[in-house]
């Protein structure tokens, strides 16, 4: 089981505990693990193989056993046991919000509900509302409920989802008296996928700002409209709530539905310590009663005593208490990125011209760009066979001789072969400036024949990069069965340096392999794959989901200067 599954066991025992009335310390144990265990920077296996459970806040001896039991058998027999004294359908009816335990358990034994259609039936057939203390009012608010959570069920990657919230930006940025605008919720934490938008701003006039939010083109539907608050359905089917707070306490609010959940429990469990109650409103001395606001985020955590921690790792790890201590890095920015090392032109699946792609890269202010047309193992994508590629070479050489302000390294994006050899002879590759290794068929191998394929082929003294290491594709395709931590300390001890790709679709790799490579020493690069000149701008993802992994300038490569980073291939 991996971590969210783990995580889902631990909260469904705590709502069915609550049920049978259990102990609220009890309760409040598995809740904490639940959380806990869903935002490790690891995965839990890796913790139980290494002795390290117990090291994480919230597990203690008796939960660590129990996630041991999942980890190896898939099950967990005290869940099982649990289970088995409710009627079926109720941990179903629990994953909908506004549905708590007593509810659940009412429409299942009432009704004999299983499954959330049956619940949708059963609300418009009137058959809820007729139930004891609920009411008509109680069945739409759980309808309306259940209707988000299916469009949040429909998660699309943050690329898609940042692309709208573009759109809309660009639209609301010349209403008047609108300002601070910004993305909440898990998309400003630059989570992978996400299920709804959160914006926040301020204005002048808030029921203006909300007027003209409803009434943009790309609105399908408006769910709900007041005088701070909207919520409407976009194109695609996404959802998008707009909130206007005060301009006074726009830090506060913002750090508050900012998130995530377990970060904002941490740090009003610090709050409490402090004789302090915090709010979306601000934070309030509970001696005093008197409320202080905040119009920034930095005010915000300076008023707690704490470093400013940014918004990708606030996952309710250890980020507060490295703020306490004034201990957490400087992240890598997109203005550290020194060149790109993964683009494609048209002399293989490309859409631009070498030329093309290197003043576009120049345009964004890189030093370099590496080309890394396909071999000729990707026939699909009319990868270069040898000739071609010294053909490539022979132009990459001239328009280095004739731009300037930027170069262009000669590369190529290799194929891995079933067996880990290269798709080119040592001989060739040892004429490129970069190689770029990737896995692009037989993805159905067994992890153990995987494994031995990726490292054999960053054991060959010419592979530089190893690129999109577990192969997934968002949402569609998943990772290839690949023992990570193996290939992680393959990168170290070879030098192999791995690709953070930028491509939407990709993200690979994603946060927690991120944090756990960097934490053994392996260096990263951030690159976008690059099909045309548009594609640079995936850089930000690249760079989003390496600041989740708690990346340095100084932990990826293409953040150093030509020369030095020249020198640093040569190595």
């Amino acid at each position: 089981m991996n971590n969210k599954e783990i995580a889902r066991v631990f909260e469904d025992m705590a709502d069915l505990l609550e049920l049978k009335g259990e102990n609220p310390f009890k309760l409040r144990a598995y809740q904490k693990a639940a959380r806990s265990i869903e935002y490790l920077p690891v995965e839990a296996e890796q913790l139980v193989s290494e002795g390290k459970l117990r090291e994480v806040p919230g597990v203690g001896e008796a939960i660590a056993k129990k996630i041991t039991e999942l980890v190896t058998t898939g099950k967990l027999g005290a869940y099982e046991k649990l289970k088995a004294e409710f009627p079926e359908g109720v941990i179903a009816l629990l994953e909908v919000p506004g549905i708590g335990p007593k509810t659940a358990m009412l429409l299942s034994t009432e009704l004999g509900i299983k499954t959330m259609d049956e619940l949708e039936a059963a609300i418009i057939q009137g058959k809820v509302a007729a139930l004891p203390r609920m009411g008509e009012k109680a069945a739409d608010n759980i309808l309306r409920h259940l209707q988000a959570l299916r469009r949040k069920d429909q998660r699309i990657p943050i690329g898609e989802a940042l692309l709208v919230v573009d759109k809309l930006l660009a639209q609301l940025k010349d209403v008047p008296g609108l300002r601070n605008l910004t993305p909440a919720g898990s998309l400003r934490r630059f989570k992978e996928t996400i299920g709804d938008i959160d914006i926040m701003g301020t204005a002048d006039d808030a029921r203006e700002a909300i007027q003209a939010f409803v009434s943009l083109p790309q609105v399908r539907e408006v769910l709900a409209s007041g005088t701070t608050k909207a919520s409407v359905v976009v194109a695609g089917g996404l959802q998008v709530d707009l909130r206007i707070v005060e301009h006074d306490s726009f830090g506060s609010t913002l750090q508050y539905f900012t998130g995530s959940k377990q970060h904002n429990i941490n740090l009003r469990e610090r709050a409490h310590r402090m004789g302090l109650k915090l709010s979306e409103y601000g934070i309030t001395d509970l001696r005093t009663e008197k409320l202080e606001k905040f119009a920034t985020e930095e005010a915000f955590y300076r008023r707690m005593g704490l470093q400013f921690i940014p918004p990708e790792i606030r996952e309710g790890q250890d980020e507060i208490a490295r703020a306490e201590q004034g201990t957490i890095p400087g992240l890598v920015e997109t203005s550290d990125i020194k060149g790109d090392l993964h683009v494609h032109s048209r002399w293989s699946d490309g859409r631009d011209s070498i030329e093309a792609v290197a003043l576009a890269a120049k345009a964004r202010g890189y030093q370099y760009v590496a080309l890394t047309d396909h071999s000729a193992g990707r026939g699909i994508a009319r990868g270069l066979p040898p000739e071609r590629l010294r053909q490539q070479g022979a132009e990459v050489r001239a328009l280095n001789e004739k731009l300037n302000g930027i170069r262009i390294l000669s590369g190529a994006e290799v194929d891995i072969r079933a067996d880990g050899s290269l798709d080119f002879p040592d001989d060739i590759l040892a004429g490129l400036d970069i190689v770029v290794a990737a896995v692009h068929s037989g993805m159905d191998e067994p992890q153990e024949r995987m494994t031995r394929r990726m490292i054999k082929a960053m054991e060959n003294p010419h592979v530089d990069v190893l690129a999109h290491p577990t192969c997934r594709l968002l949402p569609d395709r998943e990772p290839v069965a690949v023992d990570m931590e193996a290939i992680f300390q393959a990168a170290v001890r070879t030098g192999t340096i791995l690709e953070v790709s930028g491509m939407p679709s990709r993200l690979d790799l994603k946060d927690i392999h991120i944090y756990r490579a960097r934490e053994l020493g392996a260096k990263l690069a951030t690159s976008t794959d690059t099909h045309s000149v548009e594609h640079l701008e995936f850089m930000r993802f690249g760079v989003g989901m390496a600041r989740r992994g708690w990346c340095r300038p100084q932990d990826i490569v293409n953040t150093r200067p030509l020369k030095e980073f020249l020198a640093y291939l040569k190595s």
